[in-house]
């Protein structure tokens, strides 16, 4: 007779807690995402606020597997790069509107540089010899400080208007140095008694005419009045816009033409600095005359309206109805140009099965990068030259891979500072077959 054993059931080992440990860390790298990068214990260390080349002692403040968190408590040894933030609002615990005040703008521009190279290599696994080839300098802002022309806020459970905190809730802020003095004046004016509105942008045309955009849950007949100079909008849940006083779209200059966007519409928030960002475009394309090109999620049409007199044919292509209408005023003065309201992977769909053929597509995704369904359907069209804009590394080294995997070859990347003082980066990168 044969016995028969059961084996015990493993113990579950439990991982010891770090969580309220203080430690002392070398800051090694800047990580994505705009802290700084450490190991304790062989595990990473996420830091905010610290630099590469610093000594701190810090507090752990949680664990996400095998990865840490912590919180700067005291800095023994700083970089050289460290410098005095402008904003009272700044620090651990505070506003995440930007998180690089504490860094030098020069040494803000190299660690972006590094930045994206690091997510080139270990998310898009592509090798150091084709990322020295391709990734170029990064160039800088035309203006580090007051550039954005737009001011997203939140409200806060005090009732005040403000900014994410990096953990959770809202900072009421009174100054912000990266927003257009006058759109701070403006916020110092309003007195505002809107309960169904829990988000709200300001925003500032070129012209220097002003709007107040509310962002509500539900359908309801607005009771707002005014005795600002400003043009006042809503935007209700599914993302339709209505004009409630003044204009329904701000305009905005950009080289030597201007631009209409309706509110909701999206636009980059730094004017300045976008006529440098289309002639990055221009270059990447490479534009001889006589090409067709798509312009997928191309917005109001910025970067259609710069290349349409040069090529045979424009096929702009955008899913936001205001934005696609945005897009066929400030195109109004080309007849070789097509505006499509669609979602890209259905408008992709649509031309593979009626044969249509392009020589470049130019793309300008969310920060989510491309879907599966649109890499697939560019390399089904045979596309020959893709241009892409990026607002997110990791999904562009993600997509970069992606790219390659179907035979495409990564030339150029083009890195562009749209937002000083923070850790976001934008980039230009061209694929070719």
């Amino acid at each position: 007779m044969v016995k028969r054993r059961h084996a015990r059931k493993p113990r579950r080992q439990r991982q010891n807690s770090l969580k309220g440990k203080t430690v002392t860390l070398e800051i090694n790298d800047m990580a994505h995402g705009g802290s700084g990068l450490s190991l304790y214990r062989g595990k990473p260390v996420f830091v905010p606020y610290t630099l590469p080349g610093e000594s701190i002692t810090a507090v752990i403040s949680g664990q996400r597997g095998n990865v840490l968190f912590a919180r700067g408590q005291q800095l023994i040894a700083a970089s050289q790069d460290r410098a005095e933030p402008r904003c009272p609002h700044f620090g651990p615990g505070r506003c995440w509107g930007c998180q690089w005040q504490h860094i030098d703008y020069s040494a803000q521009l190299a660690l972006k540089q590094d930045v994206l190279a690091d997510q080139l290599s270990r998310v898009g696994k592509l090798p150091d010899s084709v990322i020295e080839s391709a990734l170029k300098p990064i160039t800088p802002a035309p203006q580090p400080w007051a550039y954005n022309h737009s001011l997203s806020l939140q409200r806060a459970e005090s009732g005040l208007w403000g900014l994410k905190r990096q953990e959770r809730g809202v900072e009421p802020v009174m100054e912000c140095h990266l927003a257009h003095p006058d759109l701070l004046a403006l916020l110092l004016e309003l007195d505002l008694d809107y309960e169904p509105a829990q988000r709200m942008t300001l925003r500032r045309g070129s012209d220097g005419r002003q709007m107040l955009i509310f962002e509500i849950d539900a359908e309801e007949e607005p009771q707002l009045e005014t005795d600002l100079p400003l043009s006042v909008n809503l935007i209700l849940p599914d993302r339709e816009p209505v004009n409630v006083i003044g204009d329904a779209h701000s305009l905005y200059t950009i080289g030597d033409r201007r631009f209409r966007a309706t509110a909701g519409a999206y636009m980059r928030t730094n004017i300045g600095a976008l006529a440098g960002l289309v002639a990055a475009v221009q270059q990447m394309a490479r534009l001889q005359g006589g090409e067709a090109i798509l312009d997928l999620y191309a917005g109001v049409g910025i970067f259609s309206a710069f290349m349409a007199g040069a090529v045979d044919r424009v096929t702009l292509v955008e899913s936001y109805p205001p934005a696609a209408g945005d897009a066929d005023h400030n195109l109004a003065d080309f007849d070789n140009v097509d505006v499509i309201e669609g979602s890209v992977e259905n408008v992709l769909a649509d031309m593979i099965h009626e044969e249509a053929r392009y020589d470049i597509a130019l793309v300008d995704p969310p920060r989510k990068g491309l879907s599966d369904e649109v890499i697939a359907r560019l390399a089904e069209l045979g596309i020959e030259r893709i241009v892409y804009v990026s607002g997110n590394p990791a999904a562009l080294a993600r997509d970069s891979r992606r790219l390659i995997n179907l035979r495409y070859r990564l030339r150029k990347i083009q890195p562009i500072d749209l937002a000083p003082q923070t850790y976001y980066i934008d980039a230009i990168a061209c694929f070719e077959l």
